[in-house]
């Protein structure tokens, strides 16, 4: 997947790769910016909050997307050089078909969902919905939404998921499940959320509102970032101050996201 009309006679390229999460309004980002001048090209691509992540390491990248914040583990194997850049917030919702929302289920707690993603629960009717089986649908490893879900909770991102039927890729492949079983039970985007024949559902009692993210009492609200490494250069410097502008933060908040009280970045380190 690949974003922004690169004018031919761009002097630089600027390629940004990973997180599914925060890609469509970077895209968007990538669209408008490309559009508003010649001199640099914006080419963004998903795979993942660990490829963006590791690219940006690598050089495979010059930029990489991420709902979550870098590992140790990455650290250590990549070395202590990423430079956050907090560019919004969002939340990750617990997601239902409308056919088993309508049917009851308009609110879970954090232990009903643990039991759920564990195989301790695995029929509607236990959490007031009909006496049907569940479908638990997971993000596959790598994924900062998956690693965040697992972590709050059930308690560790490398957290067995025993009730787990099936792992997707991305959050458009969460929600195309859910959409197409009455079933379904899955965690994605809140901005993925918004549309279609798929219901978030209160956590906690909790909903995933921009109140409630912005002050974090939504359980899973979360930190979206862009990494570059070993400083900013004035190229991405430059796309990232796009982004934390006003034009850039209202493309967030149009594709669902919660904007950032951030300052602009510093240019080359």
């Amino acid at each position: 997947m690949a974003a922004g009309c690169v004018d031919e006679n761009a002097r630089e390229n600027l390629v940004i790769t990973g997180s599914t999460t925060v890609l469509p309004a970077v895209e968007r980002c990538a669209e408008v910016f490309n559009l508003a001048q010649n001199e640099i090209g914006v080419q963004v691509s998903s795979g993942g909050s660990g490829r963006g992540i590791q690219d940006a390491a690598s050089g495979l990248a010059d930029i990489g997307m991420a709902s979550r914040e870098v590992k140790e583990s990455e650290v250590k194997q990549f070395g202590n050089h990423f430079v956050e850049h907090l560019i919004g917030y969002d939340a990750i919702a617990v997601a239902v078909s409308k056919e088993i929302y309508d049917a009851g289920v308009t609110s879970l707690s954090s232990e009903e969902v643990s039991k759920i993603y564990s195989g301790e629960i695995d029929n509607w009717r236990e959490v007031g919905g009909p006496d049907e089986l569940i479908l638990p649908v997971a993000r596959i490893p790598g994924s900062g939404t998956g690693d965040t879900f697992n972590e709050m909770i059930m308690g560790s991102s490398r957290a067995e998921t025993e009730g787990v039927e099936v792992n997707a890729m991305e959050n458009a492949e969460i929600k195309t499940l859910i959409v197409q079983s009455d079933k379904a039970i899955g965690y994605l985007g809140i901005g993925y959320a918004k549309t279609g024949d798929i219901r978030a559902v209160t956590l906690d009692g909790v909903a995933p509102t921009a109140e409630n993210v912005k002050n974090r009492n939504y359980k899973l609200a979360r930190p979206l970032y862009l990494y570059t490494w070993n400083g900013t250069s004035k190229i991405e410097a430059e796309f990232i101050n796009f982004v934390l502008g006003p034009e850039g933060q209202g493309i967030l908040e149009e594709e669902g996201f919660f904007p950032a009280a951030s300052s602009s970045p510093e240019g080359p380190a």
